[in-house]
């Protein structure tokens, strides 16, 4: 299964580890509200969660359209009269509006954070501290690469290569240089070829950036992306060695949790305890619908 996969997938980078599960969220069919009685039953299942089929309902006080599943349950198992509830056309039509503004919530949500976020470096000299950042290359383009920039939570920022002008941009030891070149893509690295030399930048490889604003006369004010060195921004590097001691703390003291944990025979817990547990314990781990679900939130990245 894909949560497995996910789980042998481990690279010493966390940030790394987050980025191969959103890529993979990502290549995933978005899930939709749909009435049962408009498509065949082969198109019920759900992509994500690798079922046949799948409804959610959880307090009415949250979606409506878990208020709609619940007046249907109802109807089913007779508590509830059926004389009131839509018809198949109807569910349909409430199915999409409902998408509608599933999607308008999410675009409304990105908006609010880049919004926020330009607010923020609105008036920040660039050579702040605050403005140069450590950032991890999450896709390749003709003329640049996109980043996110873990520090603010920014997901996708453009960083060019080259120039409006043809110029590409080549990194030396007293900063970035623009000059005559020329960029080749291949399937996982991109190389600026130029005057001065050649320089490859791959998929999850981290770079500086300085985060500024840019104006616009025609559209909302945005963050731009400057390159400023081909290596890991200096407080990166401290921040994944305490990062890196943290996570072998955790591990050590779970370790050791482990094996001081001794569990309780069950012949202790009195006779009948067996025959309880199986007629109304919880279902085993391994079994556990609940435990499918919470593997694939601690592998997923948040974003959708």
């Amino acid at each position: 299964m894909l949560a497995e996969s996910l789980e042998k997938c481990v690279d010493k980078d966390p940030i790394v580890n987050k980025l191969l599960r959103t890529l993979a969220t990502q290549a995933m069919s978005v899930a939709q509200y749909f009435s049962t009685g408009s498509i065949s039953r082969d198109q019920f299942f759900h992509y994500g969660l690798a079922l046949d089929r799948y409804t959610h309902y959880t307090s009415p006080i949250r979606r409506y359209a878990d208020i709609i599943v619940h007046r249907l349950l109802l109807a089913a198992i007779k508590v509830q009269s059926s004389s009131n509830l839509l018809s198949n056309r109807e569910l349909e039509e409430l199915s999409h509006h409902i998408n509608n503004k599933h999607r308008a919530s999410q675009h409304a949500q990105r908006s609010s954070q880049e919004l926020f976020q330009t607010l923020y470096f609105k008036d920040k000299s660039p050579e702040d501290e605050s403005c140069i950042v450590d950032a991890v290359i999450f896709q390749l383009r003709a003329n640049g690469v996109v980043v996110v920039v873990p520090r603010y939570g920014i997901r996708k920022g453009p960083v060019y290569l080259r120039g409006k002008d043809g110029q590409v941009v080549y990194i030396t030891e007293d900063g970035p240089e623009w000059t005559g070149g020329g960029i080749s893509r291949q399937d996982h690295e991109l190389t600026v070829t130029s005057v001065l030399g050649s320089q490859t930048y791959r998929l999850f490889d981290h770079i500086t950036v300085r985060l500024s604003v840019q104006s616009s006369h025609a559209h909302a004010a945005s963050l731009k992306f400057d390159l400023l060195s081909n290596r890991p921004h200096k407080i990166h590097l401290q921040d994944n060695k305490q990062d890196t001691r943290r996570t072998d703390t955790i591990q050590e003291m779970h370790d050791s949790a482990e094996e001081l944990h001794v569990r309780p025979d069950p012949d202790d817990l009195g006779v009948d305890f067996r025959s309880l547990k199986s007629q109304y314990g919880q279902t085993a781990d391994s079994m556990s619908f609940y435990n499918l679900l919470l593997s694939f939130r601690e592998s997923a990245l948040l974003d959708t």
